[in-house]
């Protein structure tokens, strides 16, 4: 392994007529993990040691999808569109079998490629996301703006509320996952635009009005990931997606919230490779 998080090589592929930012990280070989990111995130917001801890063993992609970040377009307002972006930059990397790890608004995305691409996908790692329709989803403008007028009134970040809970414990992981946040220096991906984010929100609010009975074909190994108390993606419906999905695994991290892959990192890449080594 010759790059990390912190020093790999942004590059841009043309997919069908624009550019998609990308950088790839750990071995040069095998299948692949590309990472699907959440609401308002660009490539600077995964976690380094996620990144780093899947790299140890895999090739890795992060990416910015179309209108997101770096790349180029404007960002759609379905999630059945922003899933076929995706499958249409894997194709230009000319993949043929991949990976997904996919987070909160990425982890909607990952499904639909699992059910309208099966023969694309070999594992499906699904964190601090659920399925479409039922409460809760459609509530996420309100929820960002309340975590954003704590932040505002508080001198904190908003992942502190969105992200983790407001025990002491959660807290100090919020700290030391925004400390991790800021490791890379050099060559870093602009904030996400408002357009794209009032667009993500828009493909969040009409997911939340969709249906999931359509898991029940995804025939997919998948590994399904949150903390015990997520504000964002209610933890229920992890419990939700694991059931409906015939091939799941479930694992629910105590005192964490959305962010609980990031709060327990260590213990979540071990899960993920031995997951992804089975």
């Amino acid at each position: 392994m010759n790059t990390s998080f912190v020093n790999a090589v942004t590059k841009s592929v043309d997919v069908n007529g624009t550019a998609f930012v990308y950088r790839q990280v750990g071995k040069t070989d095998g299948i692949p993990v590309v990472f699907l990111h959440h609401l308002t995130a660009v490539l600077e917001d995964w976690d380094p040691r996620v990144v780093d801890g899947l790299a140890a063993k895999h090739r890795v992609i992060l990416f910015d999808n179309r209108g997101v970040g770096r790349s180029g377009g404007s960002t759609p307002k379905t999630v059945e569109a922003m899933a076929q972006d995706a499958v249409a930059f894997i194709r230009a990397l000319d993949l043929s079998k991949v990976d997904l790890l996919g987070f909160s608004l990425g982890g909607f995305v990952a499904q639909v490629i699992a059910q309208q691409h099966p023969g694309l996908v070999r594992k499906i790692i699904l964190a601090g996301t659920g399925p479409a329709g039922g409460e809760g989803k459609a509530n996420v403008g309100p929820v960002l703006q309340d975590a954003f007028a704590k932040a505002a009134a508080s001198n904190k970040h908003p992942k502190q509320f969105l992200f983790f809970t407001q025990t002491a414990n959660g807290q100090a992981a919020a700290e030391d996952f925004l400390q991790r946040l800021k490791e890379r220096t050099k060559d870093l991906d602009p904030p996400a635009s408002n357009d794209t984010i009032q667009a993500q929100i828009a493909a969040i609010q009409a997911w939340g009005q969709g249906d999931a009975t359509a898991l029940g074909t995804v025939q997919h190994p998948v590994l399904v990931a949150n903390g015990d108390h997520d504000v964002m993606v209610p933890s229920v419906k992890s419990f939700e997606l694991a059931r409906r999905l015939p091939n799941a695994q479930l694992s629910i991290f105590p005192d964490a919230g959305h962010g609980g892959i990031f709060q327990y990192h260590a213990a979540f890449v071990v899960q993920a490779l031995t997951f992804l080594a089975q």
